[in-house]
């Protein structure tokens, strides 16, 4: 079979989402224990406060919404089911209402981060040469010059949107790069972004048929590389094999869907929320600007304090765990955030310490699936706050209502209008 064969006459709109759909779940939260939803605007703006009531009260909580799910909240439960890969399938790693089904596993729709042992193992060593970190250094130079290209184009505004102007657009940047897509498709990125992240509460109709334009354009990209191979990473997941073969085109197209899509929000969100923070922060801000070698410290906290990524997993069978009963096909909502914040993992949990020396923290997860890509994302945070210090070490929130945070499990704000100067 040649690499041509594989992408032959390939059904892209197949419905994967055959299992216990569910119909739209809005509204207010009744109480957080047995009701949450982490789509409701009172989440997004500010959930440090429900995660810690509720690992007080009540460290699993439950909801009906989305076909059932549970929300461990303490660093101790969320750790233990992130390396329980017995008990918990990560065929689908974002809730919504509607669950892949069972045939999908091992290999899941983005692997391998929705991959399963022991297909796993092998989907993940792929990738792992590609984010070195010393392959990731090599891309730090031309990182900073557009940081500075982006920050070029700001000189002499008084107001700019950090989130819009600045943050979403360094990930763009160095994904497509990577991936040999077009950067000028910036746009594209940002509506695949959303659709496959924010819009979680549609109905599997109108989730399937949004998730077309991304499988649409992922295939017109590698029909591209097919024609026009380079030195990529489309055409890298095209020419590499295992044990003697190719790929399987739904892995290509997975693998190549979960990096520009995870590669471009977690970091887009970190950037954007380290921003938000040193805006609304004076103190830290100054001392920041002091003591630029502190950097490399103070990125790791806000990692920590403002870890952008929740991952789902899905129950394999039904059981009992730590005092509650979990359904087969329940999904559980790993908060890694809700783990960063926990007073019996670190001290003044609740604070952001810029030169705190031990930070175990898991803003990249924890276990088989701890984040492959966490060199690059350090290094785009680290770089984006530095040329910003360098260029606008005085800055602040021009509007603080007018900071608009994204639904779901990735979350960053989406617009954060700051006052330079």
């Amino acid at each position: 079979m040649t690499v041509d064969d594989r992408f032959a006459d390939l059904d892209w709109h197949r419905d994967e989402y055959g299992a216990r759909g569910t119909a739209p779940v809005t509204g207010p939260v009744s109480d957080w224990t047995t009701d949450f939803s982490h789509v409701e605007p009172e989440w997004s703006q500010n959930p440090y406060p429900i995660l810690d009531d509720l690992r007080q009260r009540c460290p699993i909580a439950h909801t009906d919404r989305f076909g059932g799910a549970w929300l461990p909240t303490t660093f101790e439960d969320v750790a233990a089911i992130a390396h329980d890969t017995d008990g918990f399938s990560s065929r689908s790693i974002i809730i919504s209402n509607v669950r892949p089904p069972l045939d999908i596993a091992p290999v899941g729709v983005a692997p391998p981060i929705s991959s399963d042992p022991p297909f796993h193992h092998g989907a993940r060593k792929l990738l792992l040469t590609v984010f070195t970190r010393q392959a990731v250094k090599k891309l730090e130079d031309a990182t900073r010059a557009y940081c500075h290209e982006l920050l070029d184009q700001m000189q002499g505004r008084e107001v700019v949107d950090a989130a819009q102007d600045y943050a979403q657009h360094i990930p763009m940047r160095v994904i497509s790069d990577m991936l040999g897509f077009p950067p000028e498709d910036g746009p594209k990125f940002a509506v695949f972004v959303h659709n496959a992240l924010e819009g979680i509460n549609l109905t599997p109709e109108e989730r399937v048929a949004k998730s077309a334009l991304l499988t649409d354009y992922l295939y017109a990209q590698v029909q591209d590389h097919l024609a026009n191979p380079r030195d990529d990473l489309t055409t890298y997941l095209l020419e590499t094999e295992v044990d003697g073969h190719k790929l399987d085109p739904f892995h290509v197209l997975g693998t190549m869907a979960l990096l520009l899509i995870a590669g471009i929000d977690t970091t887009w969100s970190a950037i954007g929320a380290s921003l938000w923070h040193l805006a609304k922060t004076p103190a830290d801000r100054e001392r920041l600007a002091a003591e630029p070698q502190l950097m490399a410290t103070a990125t790791e906290e806000l990692l920590r304090a403002y870890a952008p990524v929740t991952m789902a997993r899905l129950v394999k069978k039904d059981m009992h765990w730590h005092g509650v009963d979990m359904k087969a096909d329940d999904w559980v909502l790993l908060s890694f955030p809700s783990a960063n914040r926990d007073p019996e993992r670190f001290e003044r949990a609740d604070e952001v310490v810029l030169d705190r020396e031990e930070n175990s923290h898991v803003a990249f997860g924890l276990g088989i699936h701890r984040c492959v890509g966490s060199h690059l994302a350090r290094m785009e945070l680290r770089v984006a706050l530095e040329v910003w210090m360098e260029r606008f070490p005085t800055f602040s929130l021009a509007d603080p209502d007018g900071v608009v945070w994204s639904l779901g499990q990735v979350r960053g704000p989406r617009h954060l209008p700051l006052r330079l100067g």
